[in-house]
């Protein structure tokens, strides 16, 4: 792709997320939406590729109809109680519909049939933007309208992400799928808390994001893409290999890594609020995440070359780890002991 050109599309994606988060009229955040709508398709089309185009049109497809329905459930506010404030969304229509068009953008089951299939057809660097920064913006407006939003239908849709996150990446073999269906996973782990405690869903993201952007920039140095190349990695990049173990073991929330943090808060939280039986849920279905994270984590460190894996063997150069990878898995692993601290400040 022409620098120029991703240049404008990179600047229209985080103009777009700016404005959205710092909004408080309902139309410049659907605007904001629709500027990162228009931003991406072109990046994850890029390659070429038949399956990359397609998955830029279900990508294109889905966040219109949800930007649609962000649109109609504000107008359907405005004509009943004549606010555009994103805060006072108060009639129980708009509510419902807000809470499916953000589920979509999300892919928060059951709106998350688009999200595996789109982040395959990526590239791992636009693969990173889907998971990260494109989930921001309606995090915020999660965020901003979660004290009028239905808690029994959040509840619900978190308990069945986290359950179809971790039942469907059981089986997957390509790792975007499978990061796809673990970012699904710890959506449900964000939207469950929002209506108790906003500041948690937060911070959840806001450690999820660094892991999944060491996690993403990983891969992306050593260029894997399958669980099959992920085995030969060992022997070229072994500290880089070892960090990956880590941060895949800290995403699955195993103490004493940063992982384990929020999960932890927000099993607290849960309890706190009477909601004991959601906890154990939600506790017992990150088993299933944390099946495949050691099955990546296997495959990263553990399985050693000579196998009997049949793939073409991909050329290794031996650059150097550049210092982003380095710092977002030294705090992807290690955030842990300053968690009084992070208490604090939420």
């Amino acid at each position: 792709m022409n620098p120029q050109a991703k240049l404008i599309f990179t600047i229209s994606l985080l103009m777009g997320t700016t404005i959205t988060i710092s909004s408080n009229h309902w139309v410049m955040a659907w605007a904001g939406l629709e500027i990162n709508t228009l931003a991406i398709p072109p990046l994850i089309s890029k390659s070429h590729h038949p399956r990359a185009i397609e998955a830029a049109t279900k990508y294109f497809l889905t966040q219109a109809a949800a930007s649609a329905l962000v649109l109609f459930s504000s107008m359907t506010n405005a004509w009943y109680t004549g606010q555009w404030d994103i805060t006072q969304l108060t009639h129980p229509t708009s509510c419902l519909v807000l809470t499916t068009a953000i589920a979509m953008k999300l892919g928060l089951v059951p709106f998350h049939f688009w999200f595996p299939e789109v982040l395959q057809g990526s590239s791992l660097t636009t693969g990173l933007l889907l998971s990260t920064i494109m989930k921001l913006p309606p995090i915020a407006l999660l965020y901003m309208t979660s004290n009028t939003l239905n808690p029994t239908l959040l509840t619900s849709m978190a308990i069945l992400s986290a359950a179809l996150g971790g039942w469907m990446g059981l089986n997957q073999t390509q790792i975007r799928k499978i990061l796809a269906f673990s970012s699904i996973s710890h959506l449900g782990w964000m939207t469950i808390i929002i209506v108790y405690n906003p500041k948690l869903t937060l911070l959840n993201f806001y450690l999820y994001a660094l892991m999944t952007m060491a996690v993403f920039l990983t891969l992306n140095s050593i260029n894997t893409l399958k669980l099959s190349t992920l085995m030969t990695t060992w022997t070229k990049t072994p500290a880089l290999s070892a960090m990956l173990f880590l941060t895949l073991l800290s995403l699955a929330g195993l103490p004493p890594l940063t992982g384990f943090l929020p999960k932890w808060l927000i099993i607290q939280e849960l309890t706190k609020q009477n909601m004991a039986l959601a906890a154990v849920a939600l506790s017992i279905l990150s088993l299933l995440g944390l099946f495949f994270y050691l099955r990546l984590a296997y495959c990263a460190t553990i399985t050693l070359p000579p196998h009997t894996t049949n793939h073409m063997k991909l050329w290794h150069t031996n650059k150097p780890t550049s210092s982003s990878i380095s710092i977002l898995t030294t705090v992807s692993t290690t955030l842990l002991p300053i968690s009084p601290l992070i208490s604090t400040m939420i």
